[in-house]
């Protein structure tokens, strides 16, 4: 099993976390293309595409909210488990199993994209993963 850690905010301001919720899906594509965009660097769409694409049902999820510029740390708001993957419509099905999580904060581990992982539960992730996956 692995864990992922997702997005739910589109253009930077529109909150989608209540829709993916209430129709038990996590969904991507942010339409920005990044300047880096054709070599396939870093954040880029390609990349996520194929973190995207390495998610399986079973694995786990949370949706984070970015604190801001700067910030080292992020929000948690959602966890789930994944149901279903449908890489045609790049959609995420997903068993929420908590949808309020409030004041809970980890370090950014540099999740500023759409989608990042996988983590573990062993190694250097340990830690982390139970603070940020913990129900």
């Amino acid at each position: 099993m692995n864990y992922w850690v997702v997005g739910a905010t589109w253009g930077g301001s529109e909150d989608v976390l209540p829709k993916f919720i209430k129709r038990g899906y996590w969904y991507c594509w942010d339409a920005n293309k990044f300047g880096n965009e054709e070599f396939g660097a870093g954040n880029a769409i390609k990349n996520q595409q194929e973190r995207f694409k390495q998610v399986k049902s079973g694995d786990r999820i949370a949706v984070k909210r970015l604190l801001g510029k700067g910030a080292s740390e992020m929000a948690i708001l959602a966890i789930g488990i994944v149901k279903d993957i449908d890489i045609s419509e790049w959609r995420i099905y997903v068993n929420w199993i908590i949808s309020d999580i409030e004041d809970r904060n980890v370090p950014l581990k540099g999740c500023a994209a759409s989608i990042h992982g996988p983590f573990s539960k062993s190694g250097n992730d340990e830690d982390w993963v139970q603070k940020t996956f913990c129900l």
